[in-house]
């Protein structure tokens, strides 16, 4: 008599430490990873640089003069638009890449047949994504800022993290980077095709903000809700010195749309995994 169903029925269920360990290896597999990673995040460092090097330029040696806004500016030049934009693009390309990367070579089938567990897996990948962008939102912007601060301290136009709305900026600049690779993931894993997952997320990050503007009240909900919109916020430590639309958004609600964004898209590839067959 066979005992093969009984080993299998007596196997233990992997663990999600072993499946978090497994999906770190399989991240870092991928040879053109830490390329991608290194050079985006030297990429987003000069592009604050640049912007830094143009504001200390056009400070006076003395110093702004205090009430001016000089921190919102400091901050600014610290992680600028265009900084955030390379980030959300990056991020979510990896995050598509990731996952979309298994489904065409197959590997995908492989993994669910040695974890019957979707969801596990799924969330395991998630969390490895989510790490690994996390390191790198923290490195792109708390470089930046120490660089940009260095330099603009030249001029004594200089902010610290102590300063009032500082940290939140560069927390928000960090948090950018995993949220817009979850993004990317859950839309992989729901397109499971790769030219489609990225139009898709540039679709969901760049042009559908664009559709919803601030000055109406159910469309200013809307824009709020966007990850671009909340990281402007959160950028933005002295609101007093920015025209304001008529319904501004709060750094709660920021935070808040970053969280419903990086739960629900986690959510939605599990549910696609889950559903859909491979």
């Amino acid at each position: 008599m066979s005992t093969a169903p009984t080993r299998a029925a007596t196997d233990p269920r992997p663990r999600l430490r072993d499946l978090l360990a497994a999906e770190w290896i399989r991240f870092w597999s991928l040879r053109s990873m830490p390329w991608v990673l290194g050079l985006g995040v030297l990429v987003l460092v000069a592009v604050n640089l640049n912007a830094a090097h143009y504001t200390y330029t056009h400070t006076e040696p003395g110093g702004p003069p205090p009430g001016s806004g000089a921190v919102a500016v400091a901050v600014s030049a610290s992680f600028t638009g265009l900084a955030a934009d390379l980030l959300m693009l990056l991020a979510g390309g990896v995050g598509a890449a990731v996952i979309v990367g298994e489904y065409t070579t197959g590997m995908i089938r492989t993994t669910f047949a040695a974890v019957p567990d979707r969801r596990a897996v799924l969330l395991a990948k998630a969390g490895v994504l989510a790490a690994v962008m996390l390191g790198l939102g923290v490195c792109a912007s708390g470089v930046s800022f120490g660089l940009a601060q260095a330099l603009l301290g030249r001029r004594h136009a200089g902010v610290s993290l102590a300063d009032p709305g500082v940290l939140q900026a560069v927390a928000g600049a960090a948090a950018l980077a995993p949220v817009c690779a979850l993004i990317g993931f859950g839309l992989g894993t729901l397109v499971r095709h790769a030219a489609a997952s990225v139009v898709t997320t540039v679709l969901v990050l760049f042009l559908l903000p664009a559709s919803f503007n601030e000055d109406r009240r159910w469309s200013a909900v809307v824009a709020h809700a966007m990850p671009f919109t909340a990281w402007r916020r959160l950028a933005t430590p002295d609101p007093t010195h920015v025209l304001l639309p008529p319904y501004p958004a709060t750094a709660l609600g920021s935070w808040l749309a970053f969280a419903g964004w990086a739960v629900g898209a986690v959510l939605v590839a599990t549910a696609a995994a889950h559903r859909r067959d491979v």
